[in-house]
This record gives structure tokens, sequence and C-alpha cells, in this order.
């Protein structure tokens, strides 16, 4: 059985999957399954197709590409939250995959959970998560359990007085996402992909994509690792060859604290050597831009 990847790996499309899939595959060393990489080239009836929607680490909404009866499509939707992606449509998939991690940032409580129709195939993750861990931690459940009803609360009877999670978080990230777009658009050497915009049915208004992660590419033709280039100026950020992509490409994170913000600020100004790199790493001006380099309470994944 094929492990399938929704994404195509094309020097053309530069739209990778999420890392951790071939790798953690290929550590299991299942007799069951393997990577077969690119969805879109593969042949057969029997597989898992994997689909990361939107996608880690471009933000793009991601559709199932094969069809068979033998086949299963397995939903991550760990981002399909209203801050970072308008809820255009019901999620109504036979797999789906979610996470505290992503949805509310508490990363830390390492809970995740799974919409599945068919009972069987819940039956078997439940043995699976139960052999694999021997069961979930019941502190963190209940943490979790509690932190998704103080978020629902806030959304209860329509009352705009209540603290509301996802309108907060989407405020934070339309503004880092519109610093990040000036600070690259002014560096002259950086490009970001087109800003897209749906009707979220959540918000119940037009609102624009703003993933938890930049798909950010060095224009500069002196530049080929752009994670090199950006280190040395303070910036860290996971190259595009972790991704099996161009290392052109790097994956800048938005999703961190704001004192993560305050200690990676850089400046996405050309300088012509590491020497003006160094001066100007440290400067406020118009070009500057607060970005975080990892999840708030664990390192991003």
């Amino acid at each position: 059985m094929g492990a399938e990847e929704v994404m195509p790996l094309t020097p053309e499309n530069n739209t990778p999957p999420s890392m951790s899939y071939p790798a953690v595959t290929d550590f299991l060393r299942s007799g069951l399954f393997r990577w077969a990489g690119d969805a879109n080239s593969f042949v057969g009836d029997a597989y898992i197709e994997l689909v990361c929607s939107p996608n880690n680490p471009d933000g793009a909404i991601r559709d199932a590409v094969l069809s068979s009866g033998a086949g299963k499509a397995v939903h991550d939707l760990a981002y399909y939250w209203p801050q970072y992606t308008p809820i255009t449509r019901r999620a109504d998939h036979d797999i789906m995959l979610f996470t505290v991690s992503k949805s509310t940032g508490h990363a830390g409580t390492r809970i995740g959970w799974a919409l599945v129709k068919d009972r069987e195939v819940a039956r078997r993750m439940t043995k699976f998560v139960e052999l694999n861990t021997i069961g979930v931690s019941k502190d963190s459940q209940l943490r979790a359990a509690k932190v998704l009803s103080a978020v629902s609360d806030g959304y209860v009877d329509g009352d705009a007085s209540r603290h509301r999670l996802f309108d907060f978080g989407r405020r934070k990230m339309v503004e880092r996402w519109r610093m990040l777009r000036e600070a690259a658009a002014a560096s002259g050497i950086f490009s970001l992909p087109a800003e897209t915009s749906g009707r979220c049915n959540f918000a119940n208004e037009t609102a624009a994509n703003n993933p938890a992660f930049a798909w950010l590419r060095c224009d500069r033709e002196d530049v080929e690792d752009c994670a090199g280039f950006l280190r040395g100026h303070k910036i860290l950020t996971r190259s595009g060859n972790q991704f099996g992509a161009d290392p052109r490409y790097v994956r800048v994170s938005a999703v961190g604290k704001e004192c993560d913000n305050e200690t990676n600020e850089a400046v996405f100004d050309e300088t012509d050597d590491e020497e003006d790199a160094a001066e100007a790493a440290p400067r406020r001006n118009d070009h500057e831009v607060h970005m975080s380099t990892g999840a708030a309470g664990s390192e991003e994944e």
C-alpha cells in the first residue's frame, strides 16, 4: 500500500508536502505500506493519500487527487482554523485530523483528535494509540477539554464583548503578514506567494489567507542557500531542502509569541556583505519585520 502525498514535488511547483510525512513513514519501516511520493503520478488502487490543507509550508488549500474504492484519504486539517484561512466550506471527509497545537497554541499539551466516519477504522486507530503510548494522558485530555470549552464559550449567543480566541488570532496574523509582505517588498530580493482571500463562513465576511508559515523565496542571484543567508542576518528559518524543495526557499514561522518576535526582529534589507548585514539587523526602520521561528509552547512541526 503506498502512502501518498497530494502535493507534486516538481521544481516548477515549489510547494512541497509537510516534512514529517515521508520521515515518519520511512522510520516506521512497516511491511504494510511505504512512502510513494507524488499522488499526481501514482498508479494503482491501494493507497493512503495524505491531504494537508491548508498545506504546510505554503498554506495553500488542497484537495484529494486520487479516487479508488480500495484507497483511503486522510485529511490533515491542523491549520484549518479561521485565524489562518477563510473557512469556506464544511469539512466532511472520511478521516480528519486536528490538534490543539495549531488551533489554540497549546502545543505542550500534546493532544490531537480525529473525526472518523468508519467505526472500524476508528477502532483500529484507537488501538494503535493504545499500543503506541498506552493511552493518552488524562491531565492533557482535561486541559485540552477546558481550553476548547473556553474558546467555544466565547462565541455563545453572539456576544461580541466576550474574549474570542479566533478573532484575536486573526487580527494578530493579519498584522504579522502585513509586516512581512511590506518587508519582503521593500527588500527587493525576497518574494512571497500572492495573497488570496475567500468568504469565511465562520466570520461571515471576506477574509484573507494568513498561513501559519510563509513560503519565502530569495531572488538574489548570488544566494543559493536562503536559510544560510538569513541565518547570517540572525533570522532562523527551515530550508526548502528539508521539504524536498529548492534551497532558495525557506519556511518562516508566523505563529510565535510576542517575546519571540521581539527577539527575532530582523531587517530584510539587501546588503553588500556580512558586516553590513550584522550592522543592519538590530536597527529599527520601515523595513523591519517581527517574525517568530517557533510555535507557541513547543518546537514547530
